[in-house]
């Protein structure tokens, strides 16, 4: 009896069964009071202990566990061996649907890690810049979700958006926005989340990925640099099968005969749009542009970066917003931190000429930002991603997305 497999679900007649066989009366008499404590298999690898009193209360003791299943097959509840919580809450939904396989199940387990379960805190109002793709985000993902009824037929959501650009512009950081902003589960994904050394398996993990997105629908699933999953096939002679059968899966999965109506969105992001396959830009209706920075942008992000303080000399934003031409947000970024770790550099140079130990309370505060400080900064902080700028220009005029007011 040990090597038959043990039933996936619990029904009353199979415990009944198997509680005969295992504490009926003529197993107990001739075991005695050796039988401190039974384990029963509930068939999911778990194990209900029933334990049994030996001063004379065993019968008792077995007889109540048994009346209390009793109880639960007249009622037609299967607890698959637990006992039920007497609430009127509904079950949750389970994180993972019903899969035909354990080894779908342990691909969708391990997928499961890349959902998003905090909020990364990142609102719309902290992006500044990018209004045109601000704007097809939520037309993609937020209004559907609000207004269902006009999102039906040809107006169907959109089902993925590229968001193609220099580095440092901020296409991950409006990721970040619809995971925070947006009601909808976020599965972040990346070349490791789906790419296998065993055989097979990658195909799998992009199929397994999708049924979870439908199950937890709405979903948005973000694929962080793109061209790393699906550049384009047949151009390269040393193309592995593997990695062929992958970009086909992907492909099918994102418009295929397995498409179904829950509102999937697909939201991919790359610095080298030109080397993506055909197929997937057809599938990513939307080609957005995140170029670098406006004049206006950068304004807005120096005085986010550098506030101005009371009493301290006036920080000459006019001349950051003109010397900062085609510098990404990154750069403007980094620039900011070096122009901040100025003044702490000579606080440090005067705490270390100083031998005697300072107290973490009585330390000096930093002093504020001069102008030359801005000045050396820009020195030593140069732009990264303007050199190629043209070329996205060009991308974007031949398949580029833009709304028209």
């Amino acid at each position: 009896m040990a090597d038959d497999p043990m039933p996936t679900r619990w029904s009353f007649q199979d415990f009944k069964l198997c509680y005969d066989a295992k504490f009926g009366r003529k197993k107990v008499a001739e075991n005695g009071d050796d039988a401190a404590g039974k384990a029963v298999s509930n068939g999911n690898g778990n194990s209900v202990t029933v334990a049994i009193v030996s001063n004379g209360n065993k019968r008792a003791s077995e007889m109540a566990v048994y009346e209390q299943f009793r109880s639960e097959g007249q009622n037609q509840i299967h607890t698959n061996g637990f006992v039920p919580t007497l609430t009127d809450e509904r079950p949750q939904k389970s994180l993972l649907p019903p899969f035909e396989s354990a080894e779908m199940r342990a691909l969708a387990e391990s997928l499961s890690r890349d959902i998003i379960r905090g909020s990364p805190d990142v609102k719309w109002e902290s992006i500044k810049g990018l209004e045109n793709a601000k704007r097809l985000l939520k037309e993609a993902v937020v209004m559907p979700i609000k207004y269902p009824k006009y999102f039906t037929g040809l107006l169907s959501p959109w089902k993925g958006i590229l968001l193609f650009g220099p580095p440092g512009t901020g296409k991950t950081m409006l990721a970040k926005a619809v995971a925070t902003e947006c009601n909808t589960t976020f599965f972040n994904i990346s070349a490791s989340s789906v790419v296998s050394k065993w055989r097979g398996d990658s195909e799998k993990l992009v199929k397994v990925l999708f049924e979870l997105a439908r199950y937890h629908a709405p979903s948005t699933i973000f694929l962080d640099e793109i061209d790393a999953i699906i550049s384009q096939r047949g151009e390269a002679r040393s193309e592995h099968e593997a990695s062929r059968r992958l970009k086909t899966e992907l492909l099918i999965q994102m418009d295929g005969l397995t498409k179904t109506d829950e509102l999937v969105f697909v939201l991919a992001a790359t610095n080298l749009p030109w080397e993506l396959d055909a197929a997937m830009l057809r599938r990513l209706e939307k080609r957005i542009l995140v170029p670098l920075p406006e004049p206006v942008a950068r304004r807005a992000m120096f005085e986010e970066l550098l506030p101005q303080q009371p009493g301290e000399e006036s920080i000459p934003y006019d001349i950051l917003e003109d010397k900062t031409e085609g510098y990404s947000g990154s750069d403007i970024r980094l620039l900011c931190k070096e122009t901040a770790m100025q003044p702490l550099r000579r606080l440090m140079s005067q705490l270390e000429q100083n031998q005697d130990v300072v107290p973490e309370e009585e330390l000096p505060k930093v002093g504020p930002i001069r102008s030359e400080d801005i000045e050396t900064a820009l020195r030593n902080t140069r732009p990264s991603a303007h050199l190629h700028a043209h070329k996205y220009d060009k991308f974007n005029a031949d398949y580029g997305s833009q709304i028209l007011q």
